[in-house]
């Protein structure tokens, strides 16, 4: 065998070897960000609700001025085939630092099932306390809704409201009181229609953790 069919054959299977790596690698992380992402969608949801694979069961919808983003996943959450609540990835525009990634649930009656934050550039020992990581201060939403306070307090308490800001960061609770009312807008105004639409959109992951 000569030189040069030797170098070829060394070639092409270096480039068979680059592609299959390639390839495990792919499915690999498809694999990582799905689990991630499950896990981040049930955090905010009770395990014992959730009994369908929605990261399968998704749809994407559009009201930017509600949900902050041109477009925004919903994951449908069933129990026995029973609609129990959604999960949505608002974003909120206009943090103190630049847009705040959140994932919230909302149960079919109203209430917040939880509230996150995905990803955010807001002020390190002042705005981050929206981390659960750093303060329980997310946590004041759970059980929630546009009846409970009425519309007129969801607000943070130095504007009339009942949700605590951070001393030195009033714009970041702000805004995110804001943004998850607004959440609980749109899923008022869709209704069961959030439910009944047919999974279309594609799985992916929804930012940082």
């Amino acid at each position: 065998m000569t030189a040069g069919l030797i170098l070829g054959a060394f070639a092409v299977a270096g480039v068979g070897l680059v592609a299959v790596t390639h390839a495990l690698t792919l499915e690999r992380t498809a694999a990582n960000e799905r689990a991630a992402t499950l896990r981040k969608v049930a955090g905010v949801i009770p395990p014992e609700y959730m009994d369908n694979d929605p990261l399968q069961d998704l749809i994407e919808v559009s009201d930017p001025d509600l949900l902050g983003g041109e477009t925004t996943r919903v994951y449908r959450i069933r129990g026995d085939g029973k609609p129990l609540a959604v999960v949505l990835d608002p974003i909120v525009p206009y943090g103190y630092m630049g847009p705040i990634k959140l994932l919230v649930s909302v149960l079919t009656d109203g209430t917040l099932g939880g509230v996150r934050v995905l990803a955010h550039r807001e002020t390190p020992g002042l705005g981050d306390k929206i981390e659960l990581a750093k303060s329980d201060w997310v946590l004041g939403f759970n059980g929630k809704s546009l009846k409970n306070p009425p519309e007129a307090k969801w607000r943070v308490k130095r504007d009339g409201g009942v949700f605590d800001q951070f001393a030195g960061a009033t714009i970041t609770p702000r805004a995110i009181v804001g943004a998850v009312k607004n959440t609980l807008r749109f899923v008022e105004q869709r209704g069961t229609s959030l439910y009944d639409r047919p999974a279309s959109a594609t799985p992916q992951a929804t930012g940082e953790s």
